[in-house]
């Protein structure tokens, strides 16, 4: 009986001590990844020195203050004496240019190339259109119909009694 209640006992500290987590590390039930950020050492940040940097003078202008188009033109190109350097395409460049015939393009190309595609007949058409071939859209298509639902059913169980499909004869519409 005592082997008993020491058993239970002893199966009931052992189950108290799996529910804590750390009981569980200590036991070497759990397995630990390493931390990423232990392993490399990090040196800390500081700003290195500029020494071309002076003290501003009072009375003079800002550099951050230029104009907005300026700005945005520094950003994307750089200062100006970078730009001056390269206004004049390199050899190649212009070798490559001039082979193409960059330099006698017609001058209302644009305004033809869209003119010629708007004449074009649009490729993607919707399916309708491609089912039933109707041509065009918009106004073009032809009005729709209403049909009739007191003769249709009339006609269609005329053409049953008389043994001939259903697709035979005029379908009766509604005008306006």
């Amino acid at each position: 009986m005592y082997k008993k209640v020491g058993f239970i006992a002893i199966l009931a500290c052992l189950s108290g001590l799996a529910a804590c987590s750390n009981a569980k590390e200590q036991l070497g039930l759990t397995r630990s990844a390493p931390d990423e950020y232990a392993i490399v050492k990090r040196a800390p940040l500081e700003m290195p020195p500029d020494y071309a940097l002076r003290p501003p003078r009072p009375g003079m202008a800002r550099p951050q203050e230029a104009e907005p188009g300026k700005q945005a033109q520094m950003a994307l190109f750089g200062n100006d004496s970078q730009q001056s350097s390269r206004k004049t395409p390199e050899d190649g460049e212009s070798a490559l240019l001039q082979q193409a015939g960059a330099d006698n393009a017609q001058p209302g190309i644009r305004q033809q190339v869209d003119r010629e595609t708007a004449l074009l007949e649009p490729q993607e058409k919707p399916v309708i259109e491609k089912l039933l071939g109707w041509a065009g859209t918009g106004s073009e298509k032809p009005p729709a119909t209403v049909v009739d639902a007191k003769a249709e059913a009339e006609r269609l169980k005329k053409n049953a009694e008389e043994g001939r499909p259903v697709t035979e004869g005029n379908t009766p519409t509604i005008k306006d």
